[in-house]
């Protein structure tokens, strides 16, 4: 046949494109022409699979002129995943049913970089593309034989790992497969190794003491999801308490989960062959560029940390030294849990759901209001630092909480010693509230649902939309803070096991959107 069709999936961030490779062998000027606004690494595929087809045992039409078309041509391509493709369609166009069978393409994906010597080699994003082709009825797919397990998450889809292009067509044209050499791993790999993860997950809420303040406004946090400040000088307790975060989530369901481990296969991580199950945690140096916090990069945009911490805790220590850029371009996914990045032709969108908590020292040094009498910050200095923690950016967070260490004998506390297993039972009974309650919607938890539904669906009662109305007006409140204490008010009345906000929840949401003492006497733990 002269004219021939396989498929591939381009990527615009987390979006997959299903291409059609379209190839066209007929007589004319001998040449190669690949059209459809290909980038510099499919351009030199025209080479890559020129030798892989001639190394593999087959003929590449050398005396006819070959046209590819990357359908639909309007759309940006990038990557050598589309290697594989480019030579099946080659070879079913080219082949003679005179002399040889034809090579069906029909209902398949074809993923993978071609050597010279046609064997296959790994690509990044394997799992979002195969999504991306089960949502457009694809049911076969063709994959590097080290990435058939990650491509296997995606149900309903027959996953064939292959080692070379010659095996693709035979298994193709329903032959006997031949023998060919193991895949090589992926070019990148991990030198160095240590126990910071076995370190996390030994943690426990039940190592800090004297902060039961800041430990309740963790937990509430968790529940709902919502984004939270914390403020103290050092030594206080501050990362301390956000590398307990994690320890207090349940685990990812499993549309969750394999989002997220989508995600990282974007990101150009190793071969998964489960899914990632539990809420990542990931904490940047504050020197971190503003690509990889929010995600971008040279060529193809990958995934920041905000969106490979999705479902999870991003941790930003020291924030007010994060530089400006990476401070305002947070707003975007601290309000809609997504951030896009548009350069040229090109936007992408992530998703960026994580749960964002940010501490800060009261000053560069760290020492001020630490007791020690011991800063020395310059005026301009310490406003410039502060400057971070106001605005725009602050006014996204849900919860803001002063941390101070406990004075020797022990400070207030709030109730007994909470410990992760207790809190997660607590955050998961209150995420199940929440599950039921928003049934349907196209959000989870109190801290992604939009205003306007709270007030239209689940007002507060009038007591307190007076109380919350009474700081807006004293200026103590913005009206997207006030949506906040709404959203918050929530969260503490399902950790309490209550119905519904209570005017005391609306007290103890105010007092941790504000940053003030916690009322002990108005909070309540289910169970």
């Amino acid at each position: 046949m002269a004219v021939a069709t396989s498929r591939t999936i381009a990527l615009q961030g987390a979006t997959g494109h299903l291409i059609d490779v379209q190839v066209d062998v007929s007589p004319g000027m001998v040449a190669t022409i690949m059209v459809g606004r290909p980038d510099a690494a499919i351009s030199e595929a025209r080479d890559r699979c020129r030798m892989a087809v001639s190394n593999s045992g087959f003929a590449w039409p050398t005396t006819r002129r070959t046209t590819i078309l990357l359908s639909p041509a309007d759309l940006p391509k990038r990557g050598t995943h589309f290697d594989l493709a480019i030579a099946v369609a080659v070879l079913a166009a080219a082949v003679d049913p005179r002399k040889d069978p034809p090579i069906p393409t029909d209902d398949a994906l074809f993923l993978g970089e071609l050597t010279l010597a046609g064997a296959l080699r790994p690509v990044p994003g394997v799992l979002p593309m195969v999504l991306a082709a089960a949502s457009h009825g694809i049911r076969r797919v063709f994959v590097p034989e080290p990435q058939a397990a990650e491509a296997a998450l995606v149900p309903d889809v027959a996953v064939f790992g292959m080692r070379s292009l010659a095996q693709v067509v035979a298994e193709l044209r329903g032959v006997e497969v031949p023998e060919a050499p193991p895949v090589v791993a992926e070019s990148g790999s991990r030198l160095l190794s240590w126990r910071g993860q076995e370190r996390l997950e030994e943690g426990d809420l039940a190592d800090l003491v004297g902060i039961g303040e800041a430990v309740y406004a963790a937990e509430v946090a968790a529940a709902g999801g919502h984004h939270l400040l914390l403020r103290g000088p050092k030594g206080s307790g501050k990362t301390t308490l956000a590398e307990r975060i994690p320890s207090i989530l349940p685990d990812l369901d499993h549309e969750e989960a394999l989002e997220l481990t989508a995600i990282h296969s974007l990101a150009g991580g190793p071969a998964t062959t489960t899914l990632i199950s539990r809420p990542p945690y990931l904490a940047p140096h504050h020197g971190a560029s503003q690509a990889s916090i929010l995600g971008g990069g040279s060529g193809r945009a990958r995934p920041g940390a905000v969106s490979r911490a999705h479902s999870g805790v991003l941790f930003l220590d020291e924030f007010p030294l994060f530089s400006s850029t990476v401070a305002q371009g947070l707003r975007e996914p601290l309000e809609s849990g997504e951030v896009t990045i548009a350069r040229g032709e090109e936007t992408a969108t992530f998703p960026a759901r994580a749960m964002v908590v940010l501490a800060a020292n009261p000053c560069p040094c760290g020492e001020r209001d630490s007791g020690t009498g011991a800063c020395t910050c310059p005026s301009v200095k310490l406003r410039t630092y502060q400057e971070k923690l106001e605005g725009p950016v602050a006014d996204r967070v849900d919860i803001v909480r002063d941390v101070r260490p406990p004075p020797r004998g022990g400070g207030p506390a709030l109730g007994a010693v909470t410990t992760s297993a207790q809190a997660r039972a607590r955050v998961t009974a209150a995420r199940r509230l929440q599950a039921e309650r928003y049934v349907g919607a196209s959000w989870r938890l109190n801290g992604h649902a939009p205003g306007s539904a709270l007030r239209a669906r689940w007002p507060l009662d009038g007591a307190s939309v007076e109380q919350v109305e009474a700081h807006v007006d004293d200026g103590l409140l913005t009206r997207r803070g006030a949506t906040r204490v709404h959203r918050l008010a929530w969260t503490v009345a399902d950790l309490a096991g209550a119905p519904a906000p209570r005017p005391q929840d609306v007290t103890v949401a105010l007092a941790l959107r504000l940053g003030l003492p916690l009322p002990f006497e108005l909070v309540e733990r289910a169970g």
